[in-house]
């Protein structure tokens, strides 16, 4: 029982770190209304590990306030990442579906944060469609790509971490 909850813990852990280092070094094109954040790409890793959830909701707080995000985005962002991730952590069964709560959430939060936010002046759909684009990009193709990677290892890397 304690092993299992320090796999978790160091899971979570190594997540977060992950998700804050990749969104930091490419924060050129993390945020803004026209983004593509490559360490959403690990919102698939609930499909692996259900640490994945706590390390990526804590991740992107970390990496939006690394990223000097304004406090709205470091809560309402990180929110759509958690509920992406819970999201993709039960359809972890079902693996075309995983990327898809990630990018659904983001599409419906993000450009809410930028306009009322940062006062981005574009219409909100206009950066549903931005934000949806980066999205697809980063969950869908690079999410696709670290799932099919990933599976060939799983056994591997990610041992059950189910806390009880």
């Amino acid at each position: 029982m304690r092993d299992k909850k320090v796999v978790f813990i160091t899971q979570a852990a190594m997540i977060a770190a992950i998700y804050v280092v990749v969104t930091v070094v490419f924060s050129a094109f993390s945020f803004g209304e026209v983004q593509v954040r490559i360490s959403e790409a690990l919102t698939v890793l609930p499909m692996f590990t259900p640490a994945a959830i706590p390390g990526l909701f804590i991740g992107c707080i970390l990496g939006n306030t690394l990223g000097g995000a304004i406090v709205v985005d470091v809560v309402f962002g990180s929110l759509a990442t958690l509920i992406g991730a819970v999201g993709s952590y039960l359809l972890r069964k079902h693996k075309f579906l995983v990327p898809l709560p990630p990018i659904v959430m983001n599409v419906l939060i993000v450009p809410f944060v930028l306009k009322y936010g940062y006062g981005v002046p574009l219409p909100i759909p206009f950066m549903m469609g931005t934000v949806g684009i980066g999205e697809v990009i980063s969950c869908g193709i690079l999410g696709y790509a670290l799932i099919f990677a990933l599976e060939k290892v799983k056994y591997v890397i990610f041992r059950e971490t189910s806390v009880s």
